[in-house]
């Protein structure tokens, strides 16, 4: 019993969201052969964990859209020539919320620098969720982005939530975090690094 309950705050489950929300695909995991790492890193908000896979590396980023606070729609190609951190997220997920001050902390070191660090959340209220939950938390490099059909969890197809994908310059894929990662652990600066510098 213990155990599920330490696996349960290592990622939210896409199968098990509150009643009203709606459910990703999930996928088999992936061969530790695949590139496929796991870990987990300390933080004052207590350990994340988390998989890194980069069986998808070099693939397109897709071009769904997505949604801002403004009610104007984005895809990833509008972020061409920058580095990309789309962060997949609801407002239910307790490791999802422990995550994104180390997000907007990353927003905050590198913007500068041509990162652009997306939340979007997969939330099935929409901004009736993540407007209010933006006015509570304090995010400022962060934006609320929201996608309407689900089509990003569907896509990466993990199963979990949170779910980060790393994007290259180029916009290709890097690698997948699958869970809470602290953003500002040592993985977390060398995966940024290796970013910015692509």
């Amino acid at each position: 019993m213990t155990l599920l309950l330490l696996a349960g705050l290592g990622a939210c489950d896409r199968q098990s969201p509150p009643s009203g929300q709606d459910q990703a695909n999930s996928s088999a995991q992936v061969p530790p052969t695949s590139g496929e790492a796991t870990g987990a890193s300390q933080s004052t908000d207590g350990a994340f964990s988390y998989t890194l896979d980069r069986s998808k590396a070099g693939s397109a980023a897709p071009d769904f859209p997505f949604t801002g606070s403004d009610g104007k729609d984005m895809t990833l190609q509008d972020f061409a020539g920058k580095p990309v951190l789309v962060n997949l997220w609801a407002t239910w997920c307790a490791p999802c919320v422990a995550e994104m001050p180390t997000l907007d902390a990353v927003a905050k070191a590198h913007g500068k620098q041509g990162l652009a660090v997306l939340t979007i959340s997969q939330d099935s209220q929409g901004e009736t969720v993540v407007k209010p939950f933006f006015a509570k938390h304090k995010l400022p490099h962060l934006k609320g982005w929201i996608d309407p059909e689900n089509q990003f969890g569907f896509h990466y197809a993990t199963g979990m939530l949170p779910t980060s994908v790393l994007y290259d310059r180029q916009g290709k894929e890097m690698v997948r975090v699958v869970g809470a990662l602290d953003w500002n652990s040592q993985q977390g600066r060398d995966l940024i690094r290796a970013a910015l510098e692509s």
